[in-house]
């Protein structure tokens, strides 16, 4: 099909990866053998979330593991999604890709300090493969609240990018978008930006197995972690006419090759991530039992940890943020990833005494502590009974749902339905994630950069932080 044409441009993609480094080897030998076997130009590039602290290779390497590989996968650019642009520092992001042997291009974001992109950043890019001039423009999900809070300004993706193919446009043949924004945005960009040729998409995890043709413009994803590379072939006849889409497709990760010298890359980075997080944050005279559907003194320490961060009156968190149980002796910054790999955040707000009460009934129903949940930020398993510290809460399981509670008291006084009260819990919870009724608060204070497993860390070197886990917060009423 591709012979038909004068001029081929074979587009390879990837995005949200999420650290999966048992995938990219066999990523990059595959994008080695697409670009050996098609015809004319090609161009290798990913949609961002390659990076994602869950994984101990990019955590001990604050990302450099990721940079390294996508030298050696041989990227043409990148962009950005939110597990880079949030989950890392500017300074640490700076320092990652220092080292990037491709262009990091994204349109949205700015540094509110310079009202510039990064130093590290292009606006968009102008690539010439075989005398095919394409123009890159991306774009990533603005979540503007948090980058705030980083020191970025995330403007609105469809304005950047409405300005940025208007610019370009008529300097270039072919104008792709690499599109951290979602499905849904993507097909609202098909429509109401002209100029587009190709969206290329991420950060919803959606596959489109052929290309999604809205107007002129064709969309296309490749789902998550790695299983699937996507790939569109654009083709044209002569220098005037304008390429048009002939065949696109997602290919199904190939196990059985790999790329050598990106496993060897992974192997190097893995030992050195080891070491690094083999630091010692505290030394701990007994264990910590975790249970997802009772109270138990590792979720407690959790729950400690966020109210002493944030100084809140009482504090709310899930059991489900914690793997396993915390083990007597030395506790490594290793150890803690493993037991709490998700990179979220703590968070204080303004609560309603019986939003308050709302959420703790429900986490006395199994059907609350066992839910599955994915996305934002969470890797757990389910979310878990609710840990609180702050507060003692008096139940009777022999009640009804949702009226088991007997009475909530905050420092001895009953916690009243009608006043409110300043609570720290985690931010995933302010998205209407599993507990509903904690998103109802006020004058939220996203607590940046630290993570919970940091927060954790502190809490342990707390003198008397163990002791305090052991004070039961759950009193079952005995019958």
């Amino acid at each position: 099909m591709e012979s038909a044409y004068e001029q081929t441009l074979t587009i390879l993609h990837t995005n949200d990866i999420h650290s999966r480094f048992g995938n990219m080897s066999s990523l990059a030998a595959m994008a080695a053998e697409q670009k050996r076997i098609s015809e004319g130009a090609v161009l290798l590039l990913d949609i961002g979330d390659h990076m994602d602290r869950m994984a101990p290779e990019t955590e001990g390497t604050y990302g450099g593991a990721n940079v390294d590989v996508i030298n050696l996968t041989g990227y043409d650019a990148v962009t950005i999604g939110n597990n880079e642009g949030l989950t890392f520092t500017p300074d640490m992001l700076e320092q990652a890709y220092a080292g990037i042997q491709c262009p990091v291009v994204c349109g949205n974001i700015r540094e509110i300090s310079t009202g510039f992109a990064p130093p590290w950043m292009k606006e968009f890019l102008v690539l010439n493969k075989d005398g095919i001039r394409i123009g890159l423009v991306a774009a990533t999900a603005p979540y503007s609240t948090f980058y705030r809070i980083l020191g970025w300004e995330a403007r609105d993706p469809v304005e950047s990018l409405k300005k940025q193919v208007a610019a370009i446009r008529g300097s270039v043949d072919v104008v792709i978008v690499m599109s951290h924004l979602g499905l849904h945005t993507d097909e609202r960009l098909a429509r109401e930006v002209d100029g587009i040729d190709v969206i290329l998409g991420g950060h919803s995890h959606h596959v489109l197995e052929a290309p999604l043709m809205i107007g002129g413009t064709a969309l296309c994803a490749a789902g998550k972690h790695g299983m699937l590379m996507g790939k569109v072939v654009l083709g044209r006849n002569g220098d005037q006419e304008p390429f048009k889409v002939i065949a696109g497709e997602c290919l199904p990760l190939n196990t059985s090759i790999l790329d050598e010298n990106v496993a060897a890359a992974i192997a190097v980075h893995r030992q050195r991530a080891d070491i690094r997080l083999q630091e010692t944050v505290a030394i701990i005279d007994q264990s910590c039992s975790i249970a997802y559907d009772r109270e138990s003194e590792f979720g407690n320490i959790m729950a400690q940890a966020v109210r002493h961060f944030t100084g809140a009156q009482l504090a709310i968190v899930n059991s489900g943020q914690l793997l396993g149980p915390l083990p007597e002796g030395s506790i490594s910054k290793r150890l803690l990833h493993q037991l709490c790999p998700s990179p979220i955040n703590a968070c204080t707000m303004n609560l309603q005494g019986s939003a308050i009460r709302l959420a703790l009934e429900q986490s006395l129903l199994p059907e609350f502590a066992d839910k599955k949940i994915i996305g934002f930020g969470f890797r757990g398993e389910v979310l878990g009974s609710l840990c609180v510290d702050g507060i003692q809460v008096t139940y009777d399981l022999q009640r009804n749902p949702f009226d088991r509670i007997i009475e909530i008291r905050l420092n001895g006084s009953l916690l009243s339905d009608e006043e409110s009260y300043n609570v720290g819990t985690l931010d995933m919870f302010s998205f209407k994630i599993g507990y509903e009724s904690l998103a109802a608060g006020t004058e939220l204070d996203y607590r940046l950069p630290e993570f919970l497993r940091d927060l954790i860390g502190n809490e342990l070197q707390r003198p008397n932080a163990l002791k305090e886990s052991m004070v039961c917060r759950w009193i079952a009423v005995q019958q």
